[in-house]
């Protein structure tokens, strides 16, 4: 343990750099005077969680457990704080009865009554989406609730304290807001003791000992009721803040949109007399065209797509690469990532310590990657499944046998979900694009140079990927005419082989579809038969 924190101590994995961050600067090496350090998510139960949700989470546990090598003494703690008292301001498209919820609109979330019916409330039951989405996933986290901290009294001390401060909160924030809003803003948004809805109204008094406010309500009557014990909520910049201080938050990291927010929250927390949690500002994902990903434009990947097609260590490979750099967050880069992934954890048994620690499978699987031998990559399968032309995992698994006899669905379980995993994406995004094109004359006489030599290729060979690649090497250098580069030759061969422009190392493609096979579909290419049809 001593030699692991030591090398995770000079580290350049990006865990480890924040988690020494927030220990030699925050924390100045100490444990904190609450006895533990709290990381920190929030999530907004308006909707239901997503693909950010899963990253934010999956990033903070990757620096979570990085602190833990760093600091084994100091106890840790994860919050997932869920703002289920705010307002909800409008009806989401993705709801049954939706005239339920429209009856509701203004009140918290925690104070609607549920479309679905299977919870006491619309907040209850995103609430329990959430925690049965981070348990799918295996996360360590305490689920906490913003209507549990307001009405239990909780956050009583942190509102007092807010109330106190009330004049130097409003001094930093309505620079911040446009002219009309700065007329009626406030850091209290009292809940209305007739309607029950969340209101955005000036506060006409205040009683800093008792902690009272004077408000008027929808109906115009003068109100004055208690900021405690649920009677209010506050604004989300100032309850960022409010929290920060309330909890002692340590870490929470959030998008590159957020940054001013970040930046009022900050200011609010020091006021209150807190200290704001260390921030990695992470970049937001982008779409094919490079667009900004949104919920409303339904644009980009959504996570239920992303695990149709690839395990979920992909995805956290796909989160761990690079958090502060923009990325595309489309279909294309799932293979990709199941690839990437397959070939850290192969890697990792082979590796020393110190390459171990920035290896992203030692952070995917908390230091404990499995032992993960791949066969085969998701992209060969893709390729595999296109030619097979079979949705039936059965087909795969015989071309799969001969190729690697060791490998079986008992003893490869992860090859055999990337086995189906690579059906359903062939199918659903490289099948609907394929175009095959006829080879020319030229072409035809080096592809009848080919599957002549690998119709010659003895028996004890033909499993032998190198020695297949050489024959494919060997007949292109020889048309060097027709293929002044060996890359227009591979082309060729994704082209009117395969109905693509890119594709596999022909020779591993060669060793598991099997020579025979092999010699057979270059045999109809070369007649200029139809290799779309099965």
């Amino acid at each position: 343990m001593s030699d692991l924190r030591d090398l995770a101590l000079s580290s350049n994995a990006w865990p480890f750099q924040e988690a020494r961050a927030l220990l030699e600067k925050r924390l100045k090496g100490k444990k904190p005077e609450k006895g533990h350090v709290l990381f920190e998510t929030g999530y907004g139960p308006s909707g239901l969680p997503h693909i950010g949700t899963f990253g934010e989470v999956m990033r903070t546990t990757m620096v979570r457990r990085a602190f833990e090598v760093l600091a084994p003494e100091i106890p840790t703690r994860l919050f997932a704080f869920s703002d289920d008292m705010d307002g909800l301001r409008k009806v989401p498209d993705n709801i049954p009865n939706k005239e339920v919820v429209a009856a509701h609109l203004g009140k918290p979330l925690t104070r609607i009554p549920d479309p679905f019916g299977t919870h006491d409330s619309f907040g209850g039951h995103n609430n329990a989406r959430l925690r049965g989405f981070l348990d799918s996933f295996g996360f360590e986290y305490e689920f906490q609730s913003a209507t549990d901290f307001y009405t239990s009294g909780r956050f009583d001390q942190a509102l007092k304290r807010v109330n106190e401060c009330y004049d130097a909160i409003m001094d930093v924030v309505l620079p911040t807001l446009g002219e009309e809003r700065r007329q009626t803003y406030s850091p209290f948004l009292p809940v209305s003791p007739k309607s029950g809805k969340v209101l955005q109204v000036a506060i006409l008094d205040r009683d800093v000992d008792e902690g009272l406010i004077t408000f008027e309500d929808e109906d115009g009557e003068r109100v004055t009721q208690s900021i405690y014990k649920g009677g209010c909520k506050l604004q989300w910049k100032c309850d960022w803040g409010m929290r920060w201080y309330a909890l002692g938050v340590d870490y929470e990291m959030s998008g590159k949109d957020l940054i001013p927010s970040v930046e009022l929250s900050s200011k609010i927390c020091r006021i209150l007399g807190g200290t704001p949690p260390q921030n990695l500002t992470y970049e937001l994902f982008l779409d094919d065209r490079g667009q900004k990903i949104s919920k409303s434009k339904g644009n980009g990947l959504s996570m239920e797509e992303w695990l149709r097609y690839a395990p979920e260590e992909s995805l956290a490979l796909y989160m761990y690469q690079k958090p502060k750099t923009a990325k595309r967050l489309y279909f294309d880069v799932i293979p990709k990532a199941v690839d990437e992934y397959l070939t850290h954890c192969e890697k990792y048994p082979e590796q020393e310590l110190k390459t171990q620690l920035t290896n992203p499978a030692y952070h995917i699987h908390g230091g404990k990657p499995p032992e993960l031998k791949a066969h085969l990559s998701y992209g060969i399968l893709l390729n595999l499944a296109g030619v097979a032309h079979s949705d039936d995992p059965a087909v795969l698994w015989h071309y799969i046998t001969r190729y690697a006899p060791d490998a079986s669905p008992e003893t490869a379980p992860m090859l055999d979900r990337l086995v189906t995993y690579a059906i359903r994406y062939y199918t659903d995004f490289v099948l609907p694009h394929k175009v095959y094109r006829k080879a020319t004359p030229d072409e035809v006489t080096a592809l009848t140079e080919l599957r002549d030599k690998l119709a010659a290729v003895p028996a004890e060979a033909r499993t032998d990927a190198q020695a297949l690649q050489n024959v494919v090497y060997e007949v292109g250098k020889a048309h060097a005419e027709t293929f002044p580069e060996l890359r227009a030759w591979f082309q060729c061969l994704y082209q009117v082989l395969l109905g693509q422009d890119q594709g596999p190392r022909m020779g591993s493609f060669f060793a598991l579809y099997g020579v025979d096979e092999s010699v057979a579909l270059l045999d109809r290419a070369v007649k200029g038969e139809d290799l779309a049809a099965a």
